[in-house]
Order: structure tokens, then C-alpha cells, then sequence
């Protein structure tokens, strides 16, 4: 049986963004920079949110449960895991994360849009 002192209290159901400076050792300096520029951008940006969106869907976070080993584990450890082991280039990566990025302003742009029209 687990009890709370096995279970991580790092575990979120998202990748958090308050992880984000353990990943910037992970990689290269482009990945570096990649994480310096997004910490440099509030919580709330577009930025950290297109980091987290990538971040978490290289991890599996959406798949991640309460009983599954990645989330006794902890999302810090867990996304180090998948930063490391991503077997494409840096470059390959930012490319992800702008497409994040694209994804989010699209996302909000039709809801914004879709509110207007409600009202």
C-alpha cells in the first residue's frame, strides 16, 4: 500500500509552469534559450503556455493518472525524462514549441470570436 511519504507532491495534472527552470539544463544551447525566453515571460503568456502545452505532450501528461509511476515520480523528474530521451534535434523542439505557440493564439482567437457572436 502507498502511503502520502511514497507519493510525490510534485505531481500536477499539467506539466506546471513553476517546473520550467528544471528543464534548462536538459539539452543544448538552443533549447537553453528557448527556456531562458519563456521564463522571462509571465505565467499567464501565451509564451509559458505554448512550453507547457508542448511540454506536457511529450511527457503524455494527459495520460499520466494518480496510479501511474510518471506521477508518483513527480512532473519534474517525469519531463526531464522527456526533454533527455526526445531523440530529434533541438531545433526540432522550438519547431514544436511554435507550433504550440500557433495553436494557443488559434484556440483563443475562435472563442474570442464565438463570444462575440453570442452576445
Amino acid at each position: 500500500m502507498l502511503t502520502a511519504a511514497a507519493i510525490d507532491c510534485d505531481t500536477a495534472l499539467i506539466f506546471p509552469e513553476r517546473l520550467i527552470p528544471v528543464l534548462q539544463d536538459q539539452r543544448g544551447e538552443v533549447w537553453q534559450n528557448l527556456v531562458q525566453q519563456t521564463l522571462a515571460h509571465p505565467a499567464t503568456s501565451f509564451e509559458q503556455a505554448a512550453f507547457i502545452l508542448m511540454v506536457a505532450r511529450l511527457a503524455g501528461c494527459s495520460t499520466c493518472h494518480a496510479d501511474a509511476l510518471r506521477a508518483l515520480r513527480g512532473c519534474g523528474p517525469c519531463a526531464r525524462q522527456a526533454i533527455a530521451r526526445f531523440r530529434s534535434d533541438d531545433r526540432e523542439l522550438i519547431e514544436m514549441y511554435h507550433q504550440a505557440f500557433v495553436e494557443i493564439q488559434e484556440y483563443l482567437l475562435v472563442n474570442q470570436e464565438s463570444q462575440v457572436r453570442q452576445k
